[in-house]
């Protein structure tokens, strides 16, 4: 049995086996308390053996970070915070740590954690970020199955800039080009997706992406994951409405079933987390456009670090004193400058009608303590404005042909958007920094 099955067990054992690693060992002449974890929960099992008991003579070997495989009978503990314990009929040492282990120690920072990213997942911090992520993996999911959506499997190798930005990485064999021209590691599926979307209808992936962005900030990583939803028959509204569904349902399945990795967090790194999460799942996120988000800005009297003008992007300190300070909730700004945004979205009336501020119909969804969590828009489904849009950008149409014969053959409004999974991580547990809720973090030296 796992640890999480044994501490939620309704009744006694008379023999239960349990492998995992030793947290902590405690003798006397006659027993040794042992604190087992095996990564399933927070919490450890506590085991009682007996001195004579087969493979006791291993114990002396049983220190912080050896793993075992212990057998007994789960009884009621007279302890005070533990329902149960384990009275150890025999236990097997499967592999000692030697005194090198470097977490025999606690306390230690994250910063050193990720200096022995094979070893962080058995302390407490990482092992409840890593079980969040597992948990919020599944309801990503389950979010749009349960609206029947179809799960897709875009590309990681692409010809194409989603973008328009130029931050990837190549792929060369030695020095040569291994597919016969440029390719590179994808920025986003959302291009392969929306022509997915107009033959599917609804579809998401959910994958890994790769930015070459030279960003050493505590909200940027090289490879990250991104949640994708293309609709097709839908408009900016429509895509907006279900952004911040999903962020609802996740901060509504973290607290339901993250319960006890979510109680760490709020003892040790953000006090106000459950209060702040319990909140939000009630509160419906108010919206604003782009326009009316600068004139709130201005008007604030506050001194930022960066100008704010009509035309530039909000920088994160924008965002969150949007959040976090004016409307004290998640916001979904929209209708964003066309200037500032790229090829594929869909042109607003004032692109036509000689406005000096044109705009175009994106929309990002920001959040209290990490600014931008969701980037999405309409696409725009007009074959000869893409086209334009296409070589305003100084890309060639021809490249991406794939996309452009949608507009051609059935053209329908469509829209999605990105959700970055670390982002949502990040705001779900109050870890302040994208590396820790990365098993493997990859960023610029």
């Amino acid at each position: 049995m796992t640890a999480k099955q044994i501490l939620a067990s309704d009744t006694a054992h008379p023999e239960i086996t349990i492998g995992g690693w030793v947290r902590t060992r405690r003798d006397s002449k006659q027993f040794s308390f042992l604190e087992i974890n095996d990564g399933s929960c927070l919490a450890n099992v506590q085991v009682i053996a007996d001195s004579g008991i087969p493979g006791y003579d291993a114990v002396p070997q049983l220190t912080t970070g050896a793993s075992v495989e212990i057998t007994g009978k789960l009884v009621e503990s007279p302890g005070k915070n533990q329902k149960w314990e384990l009275h150890a009929a025999s236990l097997k040492l499967l592999g000692t740590a030697d005194d090198s282990y470097p977490l025999q120690k606690k306390g230690h920072g994250a910063e050193f954690l990720r200096t022995i990213p094979h070893l962080r997942s058995r302390t407490n911090l990482f092992g409840a970020v890593f079980r969040v992520r597992s948990k919020i993996s599944f309801a990503v999911h389950q979010f749009f199955q349960e609206r029947g959506f179809h799960h897709v499997h875009t590309p990681i190798i692409t010809t194409s800039d989603c973008e328009g930005a130029g931050e990837m990485f190549r792929i060369t064999a030695g020095e040569e080009e291994f597919f016969g021209a440029p390719a590179y590691l994808t920025v986003s599926g959302q291009l392969e997706g929306e022509t997915l979307a107009c033959g599917l209808g609804s579809i998401y992936t959910f994958g890994p992406t790769f930015r070459a962005e030279n960003s050493h900030t505590t909200r940027h990583a090289s490879e990250f994951w991104m949640v994708e939803p293309e609709v097709a028959f839908a408009d900016l509204e429509a895509d907006m409405t279900l952004a911040e569904d999903n962020v609802h349902y996740l901060i509504d399945y973290a607290l339901e079933h993250c319960a006890e990795d979510l109680a760490f967090f709020n003892k040790f790194l953000d006090k106000s987390l459950i209060e702040r999460l319990t909140k939000l799942s009630k509160t419906p996120f108010q919206r604003v456009t782009y326009t009316e988000a600068v004139d709130i800005l201005l008007k604030s009297g506050k001194k930022f670090d960066y100008p704010v003008e009509w035309g530039t992007n909000l920088q994160s300190e924008h965002e969150r004193f949007l959040t976090e300070e004016h409307f004290k909730t998640p916001v979904t700004v929209y209708n964003y400058p066309k200037k500032i945004k790229p090829f594929y979205m869909r042109q607003n009336d004032d692109c036509f009608d000689g406005s000096d501020r044109p705009t175009v119909a994106a929309m990002d969804l920001l959040v209290p303590g990490i600014g931008e969590l969701i980037g999405g828009s309409q696409r725009e489904e007009r074959g000869e404005i893409l086209d334009e849009a296409l070589r305003a950008h100084d890309l060639d149409p021809e490249a991406y042909k794939g996309y452009t014969d949608l507009r051609r053959y059935g053209t329908v409004p469509h829209a999605g958007y990105g959700l970055g999974f670390e982002r949502m991580l990040m705001f779900l547990t109050g870890v302040s920094n994208i590396r820790d809720v990365l098993p493997y973090p990859r960023t610029p030296a």
